[in-house]
């Protein structure tokens, strides 16, 4: 058997399946093209391969095969609209597909088209059905957001008081801003961008990052959008929320460690409560991205949260920098 040694029952005891699930997941997107097969895998959690194909399906609700699946046709999906565009076929092999053929038979039965009518705008009704699917989900959860938000913002030991209003109309002020290659300590939520339950868990990442002495200097912090949510169905959506660490600090339970991508990034200043963050986004990406003569890079979009961030105790409102990483087009 692979597994190390784990630490005690209970919480802390979930905690490390859950960093060992994260670093399989980690692992799978970083290796596409590559043999993503039960043994290579089960290695990489430290775990016998008999063992961690099923703790990965009660963890995750997918099946390692169909997890690796997904995630290259997930990635194609993204890069087949990207400009200058390459062939089905280059990208096909670049994600660990054999053929075109059997690129293009698994892609269809994902996306229910092929990869060129995919191409040439049969995105947009996989794009609109998402967002139909998360304004739902959102409006369901509204009571549920405005209440966490409260218990958020007075939370004054973590995350320290400030004065914001909500900004109005939809102008948006980008700059471009060349951000430094950069370690983070991180803690992963899956389910839909926008929720009550990501902030639910800043504030549970919070109080581990004080407990662990992060917070003190104050240090910057990200959110990290690991899908796209016009590509990845809402319940399968990842966020990180991150805070800068040095060498020194080492993955301890469920919390691991990761490095943000250094490079070129489009920013706009985001003032609101957590509830607005995603439609900001998507105003961003989708107004102005397609006419600033940039495309976005194949890295994460990061929200950056400044040494100097507060929160306003009495609507939740709060700013940061949301930054899309891109090139010129």
């Amino acid at each position: 058997m692979r597994r190390r040694a784990r630490p005690g029952a209970g919480v802390t005891d979930r905690s490390w399946y859950i960093a060992s699930i994260n670093r399989v997941v980690d692992y799978i997107d970083a290796h596409l093209a590559e043999s993503l097969d039960l043994e290579t895998l089960a290695d990489v959690a430290h775990f016998s391969p008999w063992h961690f194909h099923r703790l990965f399906q009660a963890f995750t609700g997918e099946t390692l095969a169909d997890r690796v699946r997904r995630r290259r046709l997930e990635t194609a999906a993204a890069r087949l609209l990207e400009s200058p565009p390459q062939s089905a076929l280059a990208i096909a092999l670049d994600v660990g597909f054999g053929s075109a053929e059997v690129f293009s038979r698994a892609f269809r039965g994902h996306f229910g088209v092929t990869p060129t009518a995919w191409r040439q705008g049969a995105f947009r009704a996989w794009a609109r059905k998402h967002r139909v699917q998360l304004r739902k989900i959102h409006q369901a959860d509204r009571k549920t957001n405005q209440a966490t938000v409260t218990g958020f913002s007075q939370d004054g030991d973590v995350w320290p008081k400030g004065r914001h209003r909500r900004k109005g109309g939809n102008a948006m002020h980008v700059e471009m801003r060349t951000l430094p290659e950069t370690r983070v300590a991180y803690m992963r939520h899956v389910g839909p961008y926008g929720s009550s339950s990501i902030t639910k868990m800043w504030m549970r990442f919070g109080a581990l990052c004080g407990e662990h002495g992060l917070l003190t200097p104050r240090p910057t912090m990200f959110g990290i959008s690991q899908d796209s949510p016009k590509i990845t169905a809402p319940d399968k959506c990842r966020y990180d929320a991150c805070v800068e660490v040095d060498d020194r600090f080492q993955p301890k339970d469920e919390i691991g460690v990761q490095t943000i991508w250094g490079g070129r990034y489009a920013c706009t200043r985001f003032t609101g409560a957590a509830a607005d963050i995603h439609d900001a986004w998507m105003r961003f990406i989708g107004g102005w991205i397609p006419d600033s003569g940039y495309q976005c890079e194949n890295h994460p979009a990061i929200e950056l949260y400044e040494p100097d961030f507060t929160v306003n105790p009495k609507t939740g409102v709060f700013s940061c920098l949301l930054c899309m990483p891109v090139r010129a087009q």
